[in-house]
């Protein structure tokens, strides 16, 4: 499915339940930054060699939560009206200026502290 086929189907699951009425712009980022919350939960307090053990018991679970997080941003950027293909390839375009392979390559430092 394309991102605009899946954002119909997430819109006509919610509009046959008559739930556009709760989802304004502020309602739905904060049910985006809640199902995120959720996710995170599922690695507070774990060790970097810990990770793999959660990632393969919580499976579903983290599955679950990644699926929320994506159907309320696939129906925010809906919802606003913003195409959201166009706006993840804007946004990487971005984000191969800021990050030039020869200077980002292999380090975590942000765009702003990669020097000239």
């Amino acid at each position: 499915m394309t991102i605009e086929e899946i954002t119909a189907r997430i819109c006509a699951f919610r509009d046959a339940r008559n739930w556009m009425q709760f989802h304004n712009p502020k309602d739905m980022a904060v049910a985006i930054a809640a199902e995120a919350g959720e996710l995170m939960q599922h690695f507070v307090w774990k060790q970097p060699d810990q990770i793999p053990e959660v990632i393969q018991v919580k499976r579903a679970e983290l599955t679950d939560e990644i699926a929320d997080v994506a159907i309320l941003l696939f129906e925010l950027a809906h919802n606003l009206d913003i195409p959201l293909t166009e706006a993840m390839q804007a946004k990487l375009d971005r984000n191969e200026k800021r990050y030039p392979v020869d200077k980002a390559r292999g380090n975590n430092l942000k765009y702003n502290e990669l020097g000239a």
